[in-house]
């Protein structure tokens, strides 16, 4: 699976700080549960990364 394949899977997502200083993204799905932490500074780049996917979603 892609990232232009379409899919009927749903999932929770969950996002925010840890007591460890960390941003957590965590992803849950079907009796899967998929925490993934990032330093305060990948989690900026990330959110960069999403706002300029939207925009240029924005704009087609």
């Amino acid at each position: 699976m892609g990232i232009n394949t379409p899919s009927d899977m749903a999932a929770e997502l969950s996002i925010g700080p840890t007591d460890q200083n960390m941003v957590r993204i965590f992803v849950a799905s079907e009796g899967v549960e998929i925490p993934m932490d990032f330093l305060p500074e990948e989690a900026l780049e990330i959110a960069r990364e999403l706002m300029a996917a939207a925009e240029a979603c924005k704009s087609k």
